[in-house]
């Protein structure tokens, strides 16, 4: 494959990664609608996030399998145009029987899109001979602060149905647009360990997917509980309330475009630890803020911090050596998504005991744990010295 094909696939790659965060960002302003429509209490709320995160986690390691069968390429086409129209199957849902199913589909999708195209993004890395991933995460970012920012006005002023249909019109047309511009392997990849599982025998990438969850459970409560946290505790209105998320998937967005080069400066070991200080630093200040202003200029610089902590957890997890990328991102996203995906479950459950405060204070410590593992993502410095043949051919 030429560079040129392989530069077109980092883009196709790019353009999925924003989907997908688009998507995500787009859910965030239909949390607080969702609450009314069906008059939900924060812990009723958490179950249902926990039904949605476990669709996502039943669905990572299944398509860590298909990946293996049929590329990556395929898995991320399929999903990404059925993601697409998820957020409206949630919208349209008339009862709680219909949305649990909805949200169900909805994670599964999510969670599915995500590990085929973290798995492509390392195929375009590994024929590229650079780093990509901090970048392609930035595109996720990017994604999520427009999908938050314009989602918080458009929902409050036009209802959750049309905005939830106006958001599934455009990711149809982007993701057919870059569909045929993705990468393919020259066969599928293998999973490494010969079983249906296909999950690695080595206990580091199980290590890796825990930086993984650690590094995005802070990033799920942020997406899931900031904006309830400012209107509810803080008296913010729904617009107001949205500029949570987007602020931090904003700061998010501008610190991945600059991630590869900071990596490539410091190394993934120490980038990780000056990122964790960073959010640990942003979250203890979201918890304290006295506020809503100095709520959403903490979670910015939560932003800034946690950025290039999920890209090199997941870049170490898909150089891990002797573990195809396929196996390596099927276990360190399906690890690190039920932090992101299914533990603020648990946060709606403390928070209408607590409040919101102690919350985002134990996110805090949660990071400086990170500190101590950070040795566990050194693989991601060796993205250069994988050969490119063998890597097109193990995705």
């Amino acid at each position: 494959m030429s560079q040129e094909n392989a530069l077109h696939g980092r883009w196709a790659v790019a353009t999925f990664f924003f989907v997908n965060g688009f998507m995500v960002g787009s859910w965030a302003p239909q949390i607080p609608l969702l609450v009314a429509r069906f008059s939900l209490t924060e812990t009723v709320l958490g179950l249902l996030i926990l039904i949605f995160g476990l669709g996502a986690v039943v669905a990572m390691p299944m398509c860590g399998w298909l990946i293996s069968r049929h590329g990556s390429r395929a898995v991320t086409r399929v999903s990404g145009v059925l993601c697409a129209c998820s957020l409206l199957a949630v919208a349209l849902a008339p009862g709680m029987p219909t949305l649990i199913a909805a949200l169900v589909a909805f994670g599964g999708l999510l969670g599915g899109m995500d590990v085929s195209m973290n798995s492509n993004a390392v195929v375009v890395e590994r024929r590229l001979q650079r780093a990509i991933m901090s970048s392609s995460h930035g595109f996720w970012s990017l994604g999520g602060f427009v999908g938050a920012g314009v989602g918080g006005v458009l929902a409050e002023q036009w209802g959750h149905l049309a905005h939830a249909g106006a958001v599934t019109v455009v990711a149809l047309v982007l993701v057919f647009v870059a569909m045929p511009k993705l990468i393919v392997e020259r066969k599928p990849a293998a999973t490494g360990s010969g079983g249906l599982s296909g999950f690695p025998r080595s206990p580091l990438i199980y290590l890796t997917g825990i930086v993984a969850l650690f590094s995005m459970a802070p990033e799920g409560a942020v997406l899931d509980w900031a904006a309830l946290y400012l209107r509810q505790e803080m008296g913010a209105g729904l617009a107001t309330a949205s500029l949570a998320f987007t602020a931090f998937s904003g700061a998010m967005a501008l610190m991945r475009f600059l991630g590869d080069g900071v990596r490539n400066r410091l190394g993934a070991v120490t980038t990780m630890r000056v990122s964790g200080i960073i959010a640990a630093v942003g979250m203890l200040g979201a918890g304290l803020a006295p506020s809503p202003a100095a709520a959403i200029l903490a979670f910015a610089l939560a932003g800034l911090g946690i950025a290039n902590m999920v890209p090199i957890a997941f870049s170490a997890a898909g150089n891990q050596p002797g573990i195809s990328s396929a196996a390596g991102m099927s276990v360190a996203t399906t690890i690190g998504y039920s932090g992101m995906l299914a533990a603020p479950s648990v946060v709606g459950f403390v928070a209408e005991r607590t409040g919101f405060t102690p919350i985002f204070i134990g996110f805090a410590v949660l990071l400086g744990v990170v500190l101590l593992m950070s040795n566990l993502v050194r693989p991601a410095d060796d993205i250069a010295e994988q050969p490119a043949p063998s890597a097109s051919a193990s995705g």
